[in-house]
């Protein structure tokens, strides 16, 4: 009954906004709230000075990341500027583990403060984590679908000139960062109109389709034949018929026998798949 009315408080409540010049009073009167003791949140905001990392545990910011959403959730949105400043700080934290908890979790953070306050506050720290290290990047890439759904429509199209980003990774090996990204675009093409789909993703799914890595081809077919359903069944038909002719040409036509395989993967994916009755 607890949760189940912290859900309908935080979701039913309007987003309020939060102003960046308050005086040390005011910033200290900013985050007191009436939802829990008092003393228990200045003890769990205490989490990310520095001090006590030295003389608490040196993991205590990482303890403080994980925690988080569920304070969110506990205190509610209308109570996130008492959390704000200590979101800002753990997120640029030196500690890579930190900067990866806290982007594995920012979906769901996302969930809870609503769309104002994800735009405003989630999206620039979502950039950032965007730019990261691959330990924290594989965060965000996890959850790309549940967050970018939360997000407009004309903030999600941003995001499609940063797809390719995604192939480009700190170490040549991670293959299977590759192969959650193929994953995730398949999740995508019900966030996108079929032209954003044969502009942005059909790119990236024929450069995964030649990737060197089988467990990332495999995804990568099923990636493919999910565009050619979808753009089938687009008003336009103008997108699958080229998307059918590339196919072709590219690996039907192919003159290394892998190209040629390929196309018969493809075509038994979507085979099998209609045979499922999808």
């Amino acid at each position: 009954k607890s949760m189940d009315s912290t859900l309908h408080y935080i979701h039913n409540d309007s987003d309020l906004s939060t102003n960046s010049s308050f005086s040390p009073e005011e910033e200290r009167k900013s985050k007191v709230q009436d939802v829990v003791p008092q003393a228990l949140l200045d003890q769990y905001l205490s989490m990310t000075d520095p001090s006590r990392a030295q003389t608490v545990d040196t993991e205590i910011a990482k303890h403080c990341a994980y925690s988080l959403p569920g304070v969110a959730l506990t205190l509610g949105r209308q109570n996130w500027h008492c959390l704000k400043d200590t979101y800002e700080t753990l997120a640029s934290d030196m500690q890579w583990k930190v900067r990866r908890t806290l982007a594995f979790s920012i979906h769901e953070l996302a969930v809870i403060l609503g769309d104002q306050l994800t735009a405003g506050d989630l999206v620039p720290v979502f950039n950032g984590f965007l730019k990261d290290l691959d330990e924290v990047r594989i965060g965000v890439l996890k959850h790309l679908h549940d967050f970018l759904k939360l997000l407009h429509v004309d903030k999600r199209r941003e995001y499609l000139y940063q797809l390719q980003e995604f192939l480009v990774t700190d170490n040549t090996r991670n293959w299977r960062f590759r192969a959650e990204l193929a994953e995730q675009l398949i999740l995508l093409l019900d966030l996108y109109s079929a032209r954003d789909i044969y502009d942005y993703l059909r790119p990236l799914g024929f450069t995964l389709c030649s990737d060197k890595v089988s467990s990332v081809r495999w995804i990568s077919y099923r990636l493919v034949s999910e565009m050619v359903k979808k753009l089938y069944m687009a008003s336009t038909p103008t997108f699958v018929v080229d998307l059918m002719n590339e196919l072709v040409e590219k690996f039907c036509r192919c003159h290394k026998w892998s190209g040629r395989q390929t196309f018969v993967f493809i075509c038994q994916v979507k085979c099998l798949h209609l045979y499922s009755g999808g």
